[in-house]
Parts: structure tokens; C-alpha cells; sequence
């Protein structure tokens, strides 16, 4: 087994693997790996090959079958894998099955997601949840990360509890989770305090899947400098920022409101984390008009959307006002299967757009590209509009 020292920092090379169910499409295994080894990228792997078994359910033991999992075993050892990645959440006893076979680090999706959070932390607030979320991802497997911390010290997986002291004792790991709840929550009661400074302002909250430009949107609306990057999770904080337009009588005053940043939603969200980052979205369920960031160019992005309206669902806010933007338009490459309307499939423009079912979603759609700037106009009337009628 390696040793990966923190002092010096190395990217680990990485095997993923996911489980399909036998009447998935084909096409949806290979998304959910994309978006798999865009994490493990973000995490700082690099993805030698992907492994991908249809079977009706995940073995109990493995999660995937043994046939399979000689394969895995074979190609890591030839090419010295650091680490395998699985596109669900593994039970303890297979994570523990799976490291004696495999002989490398085991890492599930909502440990990779955890990690990444962990990374991207960066205010008290967003630390101390993430690190709430951690603990309680590991007090059931605190046995399997005993003996793994003795081996290995570092890497993907391996931030936060437990790195720098290694916690065996269950009631030690319970105790902490009862004081960064404490914590927590004296940081949420500084936020409501916040908040209420705010009364009588309207609010917009951006929302959406991670990585469809909520943040570029902002800076772009706003003139705020909030990091935009192409990486899964980059912003975890709710940033707010006043934003004034023009009222479009002349003779009225300005329409003032917040608009607020929120941290992106993806599929299969661990949930611990959807606990405790839900008072992160309190911004969202204080808000007067959600725009609903959809990145048009992805080829999943229906999917994304469903995600995001699930999670609105989970958090009570799914009758709020909806302006749905559809993002990236000038990255859109649309197909004549998925849209006869388009004669060429390199060629689009606004108004073809809006003849599709994506415009015709709602009352409240629009088309933009945030990171050029185009048609932004259209869609600073319609949140002006949208929150001059819920006054």
C-alpha cells in the first residue's frame, strides 16, 4: 500500500465504476459517469477507465458481481490504481469487501461529494456544515476508517474527521456532532439576524444544478465578484448582493432588490448534506422570485431540472414565482431528433428557441448566455416585471 504524504500533493489515479439497471438506456450509464469523473477532476483524480456492470441490483457483498470485480481487481493492479470510485452510496461491509480485493482506497459518491465540499469550504458557516455532514457519513463506518487512516494518510476521500486525529470512540464522534449543531446554529441565528436587517426588500435567489452558471449569471447581474469556475461546487456560501433596475414606468422610482447565489443541486446529493445545508437555502425559501439556472447545452440537462424541482419539492419552496433560464445558449448544439424546428443543427437563434418546447415550458422562460451577455436585457424586464406583481 502507498503512502500519500499531505506536504506533497499528487493526483491519484482513479478507476470509476457504476451499476445500471438492466432496462436503463445505455446512454444514461455513460452520463452519470461523465458527471462521476467530473467530480473525481474536481477532487483531483485523473480517470483511467470506467467500469460499468447492468444488473438488477448491486450485490449485497461488492456491488458488483464477482465476474466484474476480478476485471476491476486485474486492472488495478496492472496499472497501480490509487483509488476506485463508485457511483452510489457502498454499505460499510462493502467498503471493507472491496478494499481487500481491490487493495486501494474506496471511495462511494457521497464521499467524493463530501471531499469536494470539504475543499470548496470557506467561511465558518460553510466549514462547519460540511464538516457536520462528514461525521455523520462516518460514525457508521468509524471501523472501516480506523484501520484505513493507519494506512493511508491523505488524498480524495480523506478531508476533515479524522485526518489529523483518528476518533474511534462512537461516543466522541456523537459528542461532536452535538457541538457543530450547537455551532451551527448559533451561525444560523447570526444569519436570521442578518436577514431581518433586510425586511422589506424584495429577493431573487438563483438556483439550479451545480456547474450551470448560476455565479457568472450573478457577477453579470449584480457587478459582484463571486468565483465562477467550470468545476463542480465551486460556490458553497450564499452571496447577496443588491441589484437596481429601472422601473419600466419612468415616472417610478427604481426596482431595488436582493439577489442571492445558492449552492447547486446534483443528482444523488448525500443526505447529510441536503440537512445541513438546508438553512443555507433558507435564502431561497425567503425569496420573492426564483430563477431556475438550467444549462441548455447539457445533454442531460431535463434531468438536471428534475433534480433541482425534486429538491425545491424536499425543501417546501416548489409554488414560489419561477423564471426559468435557460443558460450557455451560445454552447447549445441541438440535434434535428430532438427538435425538428431546427433546419440546421449548427445554427440557432432567440426567437427559433422560444418556438420549442423549452419556451413554451411556462410563461416565464428565457434564453441567455451569461458568460457573453446576451440577452440579458429580456431577462432583467422579466424579474422587474415578475416582482412589481408581487407587491
Amino acid at each position: 500500500m502507498k503512502y500519500q504524504f499531505e506536504n506533497k500533493p499528487q493526483v491519484e489515479k482513479a478507476v470509476l465504476i457504476g451499476v445500471e439497471d438492466k432496462t436503463s438506456a445505455l446512454k444514461s450509464s455513460k452520463e452519470y459517469l461523465d458527471e462521476l469523473e467530473f467530480l473525481a477532476t474536481t477532487a483531483g483524480a485523473v480517470t483511467l477507465k470506467r467500469f460499468v456492470q447492468r444488473m438488477d441490483h448491486p450485490h449485497p457483498k461488492t456491488y458488483i458481481g464477482k465476474g466484474k470485480l476480478e476485471e476491476i481487481v486485474a486492472f488495478a493492479k496492472a496499472e497501480d490504481i490509487d483509488i476506485a470510485i463508485f457511483d452510489d452510496e457502498l454499505s460499510p461491509s462493502q467498503i471493507r469487501n472491496l478494499e481487500k480485493d481491490l487493495n486501494c482506497k474506496i471511495v462511494d459518491r457521497s464521499s467524493l461529494i463530501l471531499d469536494i465540499f470539504a475543499k470548496n469550504a470557506r467561511t465558518a458557516r460553510a466549514r462547519t456544515q460540511v464538516e457536520l455532514a462528514q461525521s455523520e457519513y462516518l460514525l457508521p463506518r468509524l471501523t472501516r476508517m480506523w484501520t484505513h487512516l493507519q494506512k493511508q494518510k491523505g488524498g480524495i476521500g480523506m478531508k476533515g474527521p479524522g485526518e489529523k486525529e483518528i476518533e474511534t470512540d462512537r461516543r466522541v464522534i456523537r459528542d461532536k456532532i452535538s457541538k457543530l449543531k450547537k455551532d451551527l446554529e448559533k451561525i444560523d441565528n447570526q444569519s436570521v439576524t442578518q436577514r431581518k436587517s433586510r425586511t422589506g426588500m424584495k429577493r431573487v435567489a438563483l438556483v439550479g444544478y451545480t456547474n450551470v452558471g448560476k455565479s457568472t449569471l450573478m457577477n453579470q447581474m449584480s457587478r459582484a465578484e463571486v468565483l465562477a469556475e467550470n468545476k463542480l461546487f465551486a460556490t458553497l456560501d450564499s452571496t447577496v448582493r443588491k441589484v437596481v433596475l429601472p422601473h419600466p414606468d419612468p415616472t417610478q422610482p427604481p426596482v431595488v432588490f436582493l439577489l442571492s447565489d445558492t449552492v447547486g443541486f446534483i443528482r444523488k446529493l448525500p443526505h447529510q448534506l441536503i440537512e445541513s445545508f438546508k438553512s443555507t437555502l433558507d435564502e431561497v425559501k425567503e425569496a420573492d422570485v426564483l430563477l431556475h439556472v438550467v444549462d441548455i447545452s447539457h445533454p442531460s440537462f431535463e434531468d438536471q431540472m428534475a433534480t433541482v424541482n425534486d429538491t425545491l419539492q424536499e425543501i417546501g419552496v416548489i409554488d414560489k414565482p419561477v423564471i426559468t433560464v435557460f443558460n450557455k445558449i451560445d454552447l447549445y448544439n441541438p440535434t434535428p431528433s430532438s427538435e425538428d424546428i431546427f433546419e440546421d443543427e449548427t445554427i440557432y437563434d432567440i426567437p427559433t428557441l422560444k418556438k420549442t418546447w423549452m419556451g413554451k415550458l411556462n410563461d416565464k422562460v428565457v434564453f441567455i448566455s451569461a458568460e457573453k451577455g446576451e440577452n440579458l436585457a429580456e431577462l432583467r424586464d422579466m424579474i422587474v416585471d415578475q416582482l412589481i406583481s408581487v407587491e
